[in-house]
């Protein structure tokens, strides 16, 4: 379970970017967190792996408070939370199974990394992950030559190399096209329940986390002002998020 308690981020004094943000998540759950732009999205993932320092709360997962840890804990909690990036964050001259293998990245010494050295054990499971991502006939080609929705299929299965209890998404089909953004929105679904794990995504398309999601967080100005199964989220709850105005456009 990954449990958030009271979070609260001000980068500038009187201006929070985030207020008291407080909701729990069970594995085998997906997650989708939505709202306008520069409502703290982004700053609620980057909070989640401490990739930034927040002011104040508590970050627990099964139990483990993420905050409280120290340097080395920390760089240990972090193999249990994978990331999936909006522009992939692939090394574009390697090929597809080198950029999973650096999932394991976290799991080894600064030289093995800088060598590449992986077990072979390693290299069987990045091909059973690149089969399970629909991947396996392009394993040694080149990520420069993929298109975004193969990029971003690399992507999901260089997190699960980590055996994450956690992967976190930022805006992960933004710069797809549809039918690639409803195949890796239906990959992530299936991929939180057959490994059991825990996926937020924050999201613009508000159609595919209804469709897709298990739970939806709404956030605005910073505050939770939404958290609910997905099949509640109502036009009047978006018009509370976005504006009346924008209701249509945004379910669609």
């Amino acid at each position: 379970m990954l449990e958030v308690k009271n979070l609260a981020k001000s980068y500038q004094k009187d201006k929070p970017a985030l207020t008291d943000i407080s909701f729990k998540v069970d594995s085998g759950k997906f997650v989708a967190i939505i709202g306008p732009s520069g409502a703290g999205k982004t700053t609620i993932l980057r909070s989640l792996n401490q990739l930034i320092k927040d002011d104040d709360g508590q970050i627990l997962l099964d139990g483990e408070d993420i905050r409280a840890a120290n340097k080395a804990e920390l760089r240990k909690l972090r193999r249990q939370i994978g990331m999936i990036f909006q522009n992939y964050n692939l090394v574009e001259r390697l090929t597809v199974i080198e950029n999973v293998l650096h999932g394991r990245l976290g799991y080894k010494s600064t030289i093995s990394g800088m060598i590449g050295r992986y077990t072979e054990e390693e290299k069987r499971e990045a091909l059973e992950l690149l089969d399970k991502v629909g991947l396996s006939e392009f394993a040694l080609q080149r990520c420069s030559e993929l298109s975004g929705g193969q990029k971003q299929r690399v992507g999901i299965a260089r997190a699960l190399i980590q055996h994450p209890k956690v992967i976190l998404c930022d805006e992960p089909i933004a710069s797809l096209d549809p039918a690639s953004a409803q195949n890796v929105m239906k990959l992530l679904k299936d991929l939180t329940v057959e490994f059991n794990i825990i996926c937020i995504a924050n999201l613009h398309q508000i159609g595919l986390a209804k469709e897709h999601a298990d739970q939806i967080i709404g956030i605005r100005k910073g505050q939770m002002v939404y958290n609910d199964v997905s099949e509640n989220l109502s036009e009047d709850a978006i018009a509370d998020l976005y504006g009346t105005a924008a209701v249509k456009e945004l379910v669609e």
